[in-house]
């Protein structure tokens, strides 16, 4: 079968099209014929051992699935051969076969396409531990939303209006700003790209206070990092809470008296770990998912789909911050 490679540590240039054996579902586990792969910006970290996950080489990128089961393993039950499914894989999801643990996967009902569900897990499967485990969302709530036309971002847009927050959109661009109030953002902010001086770092924290409401924000998503994150400290509301989801921006350092004065919190939101430390959580998490999904209060935006030879595009489209929403690979 063929599978996308990483060979050496690189960007996704170095990534090679290679024929491999294919897997043989074991014990508890699934062989899935992959229909289609979507793009995460992780998937841009693990090839350049950026991420905190160093699989060992060589290994393809691509970290949720969807697609049909082609054999059940030993000790299966609720799974039969052709049945559709998503999961999510950490990593080694650009092949043509990919084994999965059935414990870890789930039924993909048929008016949903193979793209939109290898969309789902990743990117709402964080948005809803970082908003409802870490931030305790509740209705009436402000949230700000840093990044928020990337898929984490959209989904975290999404799941606060169903939830009965009022959410504000940080952005880069006017054409992510549309896709953020597509996505039923109440106001956004344009932001400049970094680096920022001590002006316009205050001037973006005046633009998000401006923004979010005298009161401020009471959750704070930032999936950006960088420069991004005090701005959006200073427009926090008393005993906010603070989410770090991701910083393709750079790591950011806050000044923690910021911090004191507003008696606020500093989540930090791993839904990998999550998943792994607590499986019957995030099982109930991804069913009110598929629940809110149904309803039509959450729908994954695909703004491009890419053949399984033009993958490593994608990630690169991904590692210079021009997607909107998700990208998928079809197979």
């Amino acid at each position: 079968m063929k599978a996308l490679l990483s060979i050496a540590a690189g960007g996704p240039e170095t990534l090679e099209m290679t024929e491999i054996d294919a897997p043989v579902a074991g014990p508890g586990e699934l062989l899935v014929a992959v229909k289609a792969c979507s793009i995460n910006f992780p998937d841009a970290l693990i090839i350049k051992d950026m991420y905190q996950l160093k699989p060992q080489r060589p290994f393809a990128p691509g970290s949720e699935i969807a697609g049909t089961v082609e054999a059940v393993g030993e000790g299966v039950t609720g799974w039969s051969v052709g049945d559709r499914v998503i999961a999510g894989t950490g990593f080694g999801g650009l092949v043509e076969k990919k084994v999965v643990p059935a414990a870890g996967s789930y039924k993909l009902p048929e008016q949903f396409s193979f793209e939109q569900g290898a969309s789902l897990l990743m990117t709402y499967g964080t948005s809803i531990h970082a908003l409802k485990d870490r931030g305790h969302i509740k209705p009436g709530d402000t949230l700000l939303v840093l990044g928020a036309a990337g898929g984490v971002g959209l989904a975290a847009v999404e799941l606060g209006k169903a939830y009965g927050a009022r959410v504000v959109a940080g952005v880069s661009s006017e054409a992510k700003a549309e896709a953020a109030r597509a996505s039923g953002a109440d106001e956004v902010v344009v932001y400049d790209r970094q680096p920022f001086d001590k002006d316009q770092s205050k001037a973006l924290a005046n633009a998000f206070k401006d923004a979010v409401g005298p009161n401020g924000a009471d959750i704070v998503y930032d999936a950006v990092g960088g420069d991004y994150s005090e701005p959006a400290v200073r427009a926090m509301a008393w005993e906010g809470r603070f989410l770090v989801v991701g910083f393709p921006a750079g790591i950011a350092k806050l000044p923690l008296n910021l911090t004191l004065l507003k008696s606020c919190d500093v989540c930090g939101v791993f839904w990998g770990a999550f998943a792994a430390r607590e499986p019957k959580r995030n099982a109930a998490n991804i069913a009110e998912l598929f629940d809110l999904w149904a309803a039509g209060k959450i729908s994954p935006r695909i703004s491009e789909t890419f053949s399984f030879a033009t993958a490593h595009e994608a990630i690169a489209r991904l590692e210079n911050r021009e997607a909107i929403g998700k990208l998928v690979v079809t197979m």
